[in-house]
């Protein structure tokens, strides 16, 4: 069997190693990824945090899979004796509530617990005791992840990945895949864009934010778009023992790096939020909005001063803000993996193992992930994410 998978960012390298180490896997394996610097991929330019704080099981389920993997990559990325630091750092994320979000956040917390996360709900006084530097101001309850939550190094992660695959046969082509060679309702090939084509028994496409482009290709309509989303890169004199990363009420967050903090927020509704604008980045938005919520609910924000700053693409799904994982009707032999809309660094370790089970086996095998098949957008039945950072 001929694998051609189309984005060789965190996903699409993932699906190549638990492909090229699944047992029942014969064949070859060809990443297609238009930029091996990875300059603008998501996953370079991700903040990189996993968490368990979701609202739908199988999205709990993944980070859980997640964790274990980022935990053992020492071990399971290890090439020639070279192991991985992906420098986990186990701070916790602490998700905010008003009045009016009390009750999501609570019932967002019985899920998670009744999939064995340890999250703790936290009344104002709680919190002001566990994070004495907090402004509980405004504020019902905190849902508290205690352990099994943190960030990590997403680029080095991978990297890794990327490496580990290749030592396992796996090749890597630098350039951009531009269409798909159909034999009926199947795939046969890859166009790439020297005007070469990589013949293929199965195609999977994880182009990221891209993804939405590359299912048109097939005639599909895949609702995944670029959305830019900046992260700015603060210093605070004073210390914030204990800091987990923190999503506030009005939607900005920050968490700590070293010595510094990075903060961010997703637009709000009603404001500009294009798709696939330039990667530049506007300080407007933070003192527009980010530092005045920062400063308001930790006073020692008050006084701030930003160090740096960057931008990447969310791959925004605009159907339920979860991932698409699985098969499409029109084209059997083709697997898609995208739209995590925020989360898929963390996801994709549990996403590639997905698809190389359906690429191997033919169905899930261990982590059941039709929840987030193709079923869902075709019966217009979303299945909402609603804690989206």
């Amino acid at each position: 069997m001929k694998v051609v998978i189309v984005g060789g960012g965190a996903v699409g390298s993932s699906a190549a190693y638990h492909l090229a180490t699944h047992p029942r896997f014969r064949g070859e394996i060809i990443v297609v990824e238009r930029d091996p610097t990875y300059a603008r991929a998501s996953s370079m330019l991700s903040a990189s945090g996993i968490r368990q704080q979701f609202s739908t099981p199988v999205s709990i389920r993944m980070s859980q899979y997640g964790l274990a993997f980022i935990r053992d990559a020492a071990t399971a990325l290890a090439v020639g004796g070279d192991a991985p630091l992906l420098a986990f750092k186990e701070h916790g994320y602490l998700f905010l509530a008003s009045e009016a979000g009390r009750d999501v956040l609570r019932e967002n917390v019985a899920v998670q617990r009744a999939e064995g996360a340890d999250i703790l709900l936290l009344d104002p006084a709680e919190l002001s005791a566990r994070f004495p530097w907090l402004s509980t101001e405004g504020l019902a309850a905190g849902a508290f992840g205690a352990s099994g939550e943190g960030c990590f190094d997403g680029p080095a992660m991978l990297q890794a990945l990327r490496r580990k695959a290749r030592s396992l046969g796996v090749t890597y082509v630098a350039q951009a895949a531009t269409g798909f060679v159909r034999q009926g309702e199947t795939v046969a090939g890859v166009q790439l864009a020297d005007g070469g084509v990589l013949a293929c028994d199965t195609a999977v496409v994880s182009a990221g934010a891209w993804s939405g482009r590359v299912a048109s290709w097939l005639g599909i309509d895949m609702p995944i778009v670029p959305r830019k989303r900046m992260i700015y890169v603060i210093a605070c004199r004073e210390k914030l023992p204990r800091c987990p990363l923190v999503i506030d009420p009005t939607g900005n967050w920050w968490r700590p790096e070293g010595a510094t903090f990075l903060c961010g927020r997703s637009p709000g509704e009603g404001e500009p939020d294009p798709d696939e604008p330039p990667l530049d980045v506007t300080e407007d938005m933070f003192f527009d909005h980010v530092w005045p919520a920062l400063a308001a609910r930790v006073p020692a924000f008050e006084q701030v001063k930003i160090q740096s700053s960057w931008a990447g693409y969310y791959e925004l799904n605009l159907f339920d803000h979860n991932g698409i994982v699985g098969r499409h009707p029109a084209v059997p032999n083709v697997v898609f993996a995208a739209g995590f809309s925020g989360h898929g660094m963390q996801h994709s370790p549990a996403t590639g193992r997905g698809v190389a089970e359906l690429v191997a086996d033919g169905t899930f095998t261990t982590l059941d992930l039709s929840p987030l098949g193709w079923q869902r957008l075709l019966d217009g039945t979303p299945m909402w994410e609603r804690n989206v950072v």
